[in-house]
């Protein structure tokens, strides 16, 4: 229907053999179509005969989009929050920005002003994290919808490996997506973080759902990555957030940022081990700002590592 009306606007008249060519539809579709967006305000007139046509009358306002004031202020703040990158979808401004103008442009004046003056209010403080593409959330949502089995690489922690699953849900936490799938070659259930998958194909082979072991998969996930047992970590990191999120993707947290060269780690792990290993290898330089214990704890490995390596004191490394 936004294609059909997309078209229309352009002002010229559409012999309808035309129109159902540009349309990918038969006439007998097109006519519909537009007995509907008659049935929604919009003034399409036709004339027959050789050189008939539609056309969308000129002049005439297009009827306002028939929206609450607290939907509308939802949908506009949606869009910009989806521009801010707070959704973790990598939507560039600009696509959200052209939705946020389609929209306004059919609102009724005094919404419009309302909306208006939110936009021109809020701002978003929005800290990096790696965002998943569109085309792959479209991929996988497909291949759930029409029970398809996936197969894709999948970047873990101990690297690379190829993986085909029986996709079940997509789970957004926080500003990550997750895959819920029934993982075919580990013949378990699995997570797989979307950021970290590359190249999904859906194949031809068909599934039958299997009964999810939980029934709400979210809380389940949310339960498993933030239990209680989880330590809370906050670093300042000597590099901005954008770096930072691309070096320390294995670790689960959020970003901050606190300048060009800097920004503020908040990360969740099982163990302080784990954590000090992944800054190492990183080479990243930070600051621990809480708790206090994780400082203590690198300062008793750091003098540990000195001793074995028989220097017996203080050195710069």
């Amino acid at each position: 229907m936004l294609r059909l009306l997309s078209l229309l606007q352009t002002g010229r008249g559409w012999p309808a053999a035309e129109l159902a060519t540009a349309m990918e539809v038969p006439p007998r579709t097109l006519r519909r179509d537009i007995d509907h967006l008659r049935g929604l305000g919009y003034p399409v007139e036709s004339s027959r005969g050789p050189g008939g046509n539609y056309r969308l009358v000129a002049g005439t306002a297009l009827p306002p989009l028939m929206l609450e004031h607290d939907e509308a202020i939802a949908t506009v703040l949606g869009l910009r929050l989806a521009a801010a990158g707070g959704t973790g979808i990598d939507l560039t401004a600009e696509s959200a920005d052209r939705a946020a103008a389609k929209l306004r442009r059919v609102l009724p004046p005094a919404l419009r002003r309302r909306t208006d003056a939110m936009l021109a209010a809020v701002e978003f403080g929005i800290g990096e994290q790696p965002r998943v593409t569109p085309d792959v959330l479209t991929v996988l949502a497909a291949a759930i919808a029409a029970r398809r089995c996936l197969e894709f690489t999948y970047t873990a922690k101990d690297g690379p490996s190829s993986r085909t699953v029986e996709p079940m849900r997509l789970v957004q936490l926080g500003r990550r997506w997750y895959l819920y799938a029934w993982d075919l070659g580990r013949r378990d259930w699995r997570s797989f973080r979307l950021d970290r998958i590359a190249a999904p194909r859906t194949t031809e082979v068909a599934f039958e759902p299997r009964d999810l072991p939980v029934d709400d998969v979210a809380g389940h996930l949310q339960e498993r990555f933030h239990s209680p047992k989880s330590l809370r970590i906050t670093l300042t990191l000597d590099v901005g957030a954008e770096e930072a999120a691309a070096r320390l993707h294995r670790v689960d947290g959020s970003f901050e940022a606190l300048g060009d060269d800097s920004c503020r780690y908040v990360a969740h792990v099982d163990s302080f081990e784990w954590l000090a290993v992944v800054l190492t290898l990183t080479d990243i330089g930070f600051t621990v700002e809480e708790p206090a214990e994780f400082g203590e704890y690198l300062a008793r490995t750091g003098r540990r590592l000195l001793r074995g390596s028989g220097s017996g004191g203080p050195r710069e490394w």
